[in-house]
């Protein structure tokens, strides 16, 4: 099963944190619907590549050995709560009940993190393949600035 596989290649050894380097934390947005996508499946559970959107994006983010993981579920939150913890046992997901918009979804993951103190990375369960190397470049752009954003500009939009 490829969940199993999957648990399998991600376990890692939690971070520990050196001397003038800063813990990091997780914030995975998973609550959208998806209605474009024109289906009842919660938008994070398509597959694609062999895993789902959320496995993908979960995957991109364990590169950087997270402290802690909150996965921030809506539309389907049973379902994508036990695909959450099929994949990393020790994340933590809540429920955004209501989607009031992104920063509404980043504020549910508050209380998780209420005692965590170090970087923190947010990442749309939805956009999978982000490059750790391109997360390991924003947080050394961190290291310089309060918030860093990501973007691009497509070169054929």
């Amino acid at each position: 099963k490829k969940t199993t596989e999957s648990k399998k290649k991600k376990k890692k050894k939690k971070k520990t944190t050196q001397v003038g380097a800063m813990a990091v934390a997780l914030i995975i947005l998973a609550a959208g619907k998806g209605t474009r996508m024109m289906s009842d499946v919660p938008k994070v559970l398509h597959e694609v590549a062999g895993g789902s959107l959320l496995v993908h994006a979960m995957r991109s983010g364990f590169n950087l050995e997270p402290e802690r993981t909150v996965v921030v579920a809506g539309h389907g939150a049973e379902a994508v709560g036990a695909a959450t913890l099929a994949y990393d046992e020790d994340a933590i997901v809540v429920v955004q009940q209501d989607q009031l918009g992104t920063a509404h979804a980043v504020k549910q993951a508050k209380d998780a993190l209420a005692d965590f103190s170090g970087d923190v990375i947010v990442l749309y369960g939805d956009t999978p393949f982000i490059q750790s190397e391109t997360l390991d470049a924003m947080l050394t752009a961190g290291a310089t600035a309060d918030v860093v954003v990501l973007g691009f500009q497509a070169a054929d939009p």
